[in-house]
């Protein structure tokens, strides 16, 4: 049994070189959702995000995100289009081998205004990618004598990089609507934004052992997300629906968040800030269910999330999946209750 568990522990390592990081509050990571959506839904905010897994069953995946994005013609009077650029950061470790993923990519888009409600956008980054490991953390078979881990014993493996740098980029677009107010007075907004990114299209390499044919996926990623306001009262529905692909990988998250207006912002004065609460349940598919609360207040919002595993590693993790949590910034639209392009 001893062997089984440091077999799969090191192959839950394994498994993560080749796909990258994910967030079950995807909306409130939006670089590493679609480059395109730089400036797309805010003029200007930053995200701070920190999501840990598997403690239950081995070392703990952790994984720290920070994003920030904002548009650079906001004040144009009269303007085609809008013109945005994004920041964003993560590092993620992964396992017992301590296999660290650290990115820093660079995002520029261009939103053209289509009409006076919506825009069609399209997203680059570039940026460089570092991965590092260390094998001596590790337990191979070759160290189990067949009554016990014998860490003496030679591992077998051969790592000849140990730590390397790529440089990496891709492409988006998103599609967004808006219209309407999000006051509880009236509370008629519509929010709508669909996209479609590919990440790492230049297949960089990807490996610890100069495999060349090693090389990174790249990651597909659709979505749709919506905010809709119930007419005259102070609720608001956002459905969303979330796709990956990488390789053989694929991920599908689907759900809603209830957003319910606790106070509402004052128009002129600004003496009354508007403060929000939501809760939303969202599903990824064959393999947890996410509960989620959000809390917003003027402009600044935070939020936790936990997943609840339903996969076949349920049995040992005892339902116990992850958590994350994140802090939001988001400058000039009161708080995101108003909306307008």
């Amino acid at each position: 049994m001893k062997k089984v568990f440091i077999f799969g522990s090191l192959l839950m390592s394994l498994a993560s070189f080749a796909q990258d990081v994910h967030f079950s509050h995807t909306e409130f990571s939006p670089l590493t959702l679609n480059p395109a959506l730089a400036g797309a839904n805010s003029p200007m905010q930053g995200i701070v995000n920190y999501r840990s897994q598997w403690n239950s069953i081995a070392t703990p995946y952790s994984t720290i995100a920070a994003s920030f994005d904002t548009r650079f013609n906001e004040n144009k009077r009269a303007k085609k289009g809008i013109i945005a650029g994004g920041l964003n950061f993560y590092n993620d470790k992964a396992g017992d081998l301590k296999v660290s993923s650290t990115s820093v990519n660079l995002n520029l888009a261009y939103h053209l205004i289509l009409d006076q409600s919506s825009t069609l956008g399209l997203g680059i980054y570039t940026g460089y990618g570092q991965r590092s490991i260390d094998p001596s953390a590790g337990r191979w078979g070759t160290q189990y004598d067949g009554m016990s881990y014998d860490p003496s014993l030679a591992t077998g493996e051969t790592f000849n990089n140990q730590s390397f740098g790529y440089l990496d980029a891709g492409a988006g677009m998103v599609y967004t609507y808006k219209t309407g107010e999000g006051y509880m007075t009236q509370n008629i907004q519509r929010l709508f934004n669909i996209g479609f990114s590919a990440y790492h299209l230049n297949r960089p390499n990807y490996s610890f052992v100069n495999a060349a044919d090693d090389k990174l996926y790249i990651r597909y990623s659709a979505f749709a997300n919506a905010n809709i306001g119930i007419a005259n009262t102070r609720g608001s529905f956002l459905p969303g629906i979330y796709y990956h692909r990488q390789g053989t990988a694929q991920e599908f998250l689907w759900g809603f968040n209830y957003k319910y207006i606790l106070s509402e912002g004052s128009k002129f004065t600004g003496f009354t800030r508007p403060m929000a609460a939501y809760l939303g349940v969202f599903n990824r598919w064959k393999d947890a269910i996410v509960a989620k609360f959000i809390f917003e207040w003027d402009q600044v919002s935070t939020g936790f999330a936990y997943d609840i595993n339903l996969s076949s590693l349920s049995d040992v993790s005892k339902a116990r999946g992850g958590f994350e949590i994140f802090l939001r910034f988001n400058a000039g639209d009161g708080g995101g209750f108003r909306s307008r392009i």
